[in-house]
């Protein structure tokens, strides 16, 4: 019997401050590095979607959300250098200013109306926030 395939997932966070969201530049990551997404990273095992989110906006931008005001909006089924699993969720409301808390990851922080995205945005990134805008809950990328 041959191993279980195994996926890896992560959680991708839309912070929304009036009509923007906020996105952050990779750096040094060795992965899409000078192009922008949003608060995001890989779910650790034994946590939830949501405190998972939660989790990175404190790793990466200072702030404290409440598991209340944490929703999925979205999943992504896609394939780049592996097979991936994507959560997007949405807050709306935190405590705290955000911040870069990792600047050895990132180098910039900026506020952007959705319709105006930075030409260098990660391209999964970029569909998330469309598929999010237009209500589409489920979306497969990387496999044409």
């Amino acid at each position: 019997m041959s191993p279980h395939f195994r996926l890896v997932s992560a959680v991708h966070l839309f912070l929304l401050q009036g009509d923007q969201i906020l996105l952050l530049r990779r750096y040094q990551t060795g992965y899409e590095d000078g192009k922008y997404s949003v608060v995001a990273g890989h779910l650790e095992g034994n946590e939830t979607v949501v405190a998972a989110a939660v989790r990175e906006a404190r790793e990466e931008v200072g702030i404290e959300l409440a598991p209340n005001d944490v929703r999925v909006v979205g999943v992504m089924h896609r394939r780049s250098t592996d097979e991936r699993v994507d959560w997007f969720v949405v807050c709306h409301h935190w405590s705290g200013e955000v911040r870069n808390a990792e600047p050895t990851k990132c180098n910039d922080l900026r506020w952007v109306h959705p319709e105006a995205l930075p030409p260098n945005t990660i391209p999964y990134v970029r569909r998330a926030i469309d598929n999010f805008r237009a209500g589409r809950w489920f979306d497969s990328f990387g496999w044409e």
